[in-house]
């Protein structure tokens, strides 16, 4: 039981987010895949030919929740049994991150490195928009930042558009 007294009667689990579901997630992969996957033909951005993207629930909470029930959806660009490294994990390991501090890996790696935990990992490469986290691992970090930020935003944008849609009194 939580000691704050505002959050003794929540839930030990979060209601996942009602318009930031599994399938905006998909969708705002499949907007922002053409860009990536032409991008990723430039051997500046990356060598490996791989990526794997890790969207979190942006309803989900790291005080009440298990990391791995807020991730809302994963990708993988490329076989991942041609992999030469696991960016799976690595780009869980960014996410956990930025899930549990609010922050983007990198500004938690050059500015804030008293957040880090003990199995933290020190790679970076996500987003942190408005709520969204998204992780990114498989090119250069500062392009898995440009591609979680493009994913973040085609998410954000995909979720104004149903909760509009919708008119269930939200006004954008």
């Amino acid at each position: 039981m939580n000691g704050n007294p505002f959050l003794a009667s929540a839930p030990t689990v979060s209601a996942p987010s009602f318009y930031a579901d599994r399938q905006a997630a998909a969708q705002a992969v499949r907007m922002a895949m053409p860009m990536i996957e032409a991008a990723m033909r430039d051997p500046h951005v990356g060598d490996s030919g791989f990526l794997y993207l890790v969207i979190m629930d942006p309803a989900s909470c790291p005080d009440r929740d298990q990391f791995e029930e807020a991730i809302l959806y994963e990708h993988a660009v490329g076989d991942p049994e041609q992999w030469d490294a696991d960016y799976a994990a690595f780009a869980r390991g960014k996410a956990r991150i930025s899930w549990r501090t609010g922050l983007e890996s990198h500004l938690v790696q050059t500015a804030y490195p008293h957040l880090l935990q003990k199995n933290d990992s020190t790679l970076w490469g996500t987003a942190c928009l408005d709520g969204y986290v998204v992780a990114s691992s498989g090119v250069n970090p500062w392009y898995d930042e440009a591609f979680a930020m493009t994913v973040a935003a085609c998410l954000r944008a995909i979720v104004k558009g149903r909760a509009l849609s919708e008119s269930r009194g939200l006004v954008l």
